[in-house]
């Protein structure tokens, strides 16, 4: 059996499915019928069986048809995207790009700079994803992404581009029913150790991890994201640290009450980052967009 499969074969097979009848495929495929119709016979020859059932008035695919119509299907899209990439390539224009943001950047800018991408005319592949603490930092160096938002802590040295674009202010806070919220003056170690605290798992798979606003406590509550943290903490269920920001909709609502606490919480600068021998023109779109954001932190 001869294995060289031609592509316009393939492309016959799938619009006769589609339209139909040879007849309205053969137009679709600019031929006449008779030539779609030689084309498909030399398929059948060069696969060694029927591809359709001519005992009928209209002709049907066989099961072999059918078999082959479904992989001649995936290899025509294989086809067409390989084309795709290669001119996306030749022009510049990567095939996919991959964006981590920190749990404690709300997701909207992303996402409205994500809107204005999609309206441009390249066919670029935009995956999402959401790290914790160094998990950004461990993304980048095992290149499971390509740019962070909202990387912290200390600088990897010169493995990175960087871009600080905020500072976060942490502040602590309670529901009102929760006991320290009764409390007078300012909250001590002492009085945090008799109540669960709440953090953020960190995401980091290779590099070492690291815990944000941990202390000495009854027992620690780790969860993999701010929004379920908040949560916690709003309930009651644990106490601890939050961005400023992302607490401010509960302390407006009266659902969460500002208290002082003695334990030092220093604020925190934020960064885009991405590697530096990374390259692409949707990533230099990207990039642009995300460093000259207003990011509302």
């Amino acid at each position: 059996m001869n294995t060289a499969i031609n592509m316009d074969a393939l492309a016959a097979l799938d619009a006769i499915e589609r339209k139909g009848s040879f007849a309205a495929a053969a137009q679709s495929l600019y031929k006449v019928p008779s030539a779609l119709t030689y084309t498909i016979k030399k398929l059948e020859d060069e696969i060694g069986t029927p591809l359709f059932d001519r005992s009928k008035q209209r002709a049907v695919l066989t099961p072999a048809g059918k078999l082959v119509l479904q992989h001649g299907r995936e290899i025509l899209l294989a086809t067409h995207k390989m084309v795709d990439a290669v001119a996306q390539l030749e022009s510049g224009w990567e095939k996919q790009l991959r964006i981590a943001r920190d749990t404690i950047i709300p997701p909207d800018t992303l996402l409205a700079i994500l809107s204005e991408f999609t309206q441009l005319p390249q066919s670029v592949d935009v995956s999402l994803s959401v790290e914790a603490l160094a998990g950004g930092w461990d993304a980048l160096h095992s290149r499971r992404t390509d740019v962070v938002i909202g990387a912290s802590g200390e600088l990897p040295k010169g493995m990175f581009h960087t871009h600080k674009f905020a500072e976060l202010t942490f502040i602590f806070a309670v529901p009102p029913h929760h006991p320290l919220a009764a409390l007078e003056g300012t909250i001590g170690a002492e009085h945090l150790r008799e109540f669960p605290s709440v953090v953020v798992a960190d995401s980091s798979q290779f590099l070492p991890t690291r815990d944000s606003g941990l202390f000495a406590s009854k027992q620690v509550l780790r969860v993999s994201n701010m929004e379920e943290k908040l949560m916690l903490q709003k309930l009651g269920i644990g106490v601890g640290f939050s961005p400023l920001h992302l607490a401010q909709p509960y302390l407006d609502s009266g659902e969460l009450v500002q208290k002082a606490c003695s334990l030092p919480r220093p604020n925190q600068d934020l960064f885009i980052a991405w590697n530096k021998d990374q390259e692409g023109k949707a990533f230099e779109w990207f990039i642009d967009k995300l460093c000259n954001a207003d990011w509302n932190l």
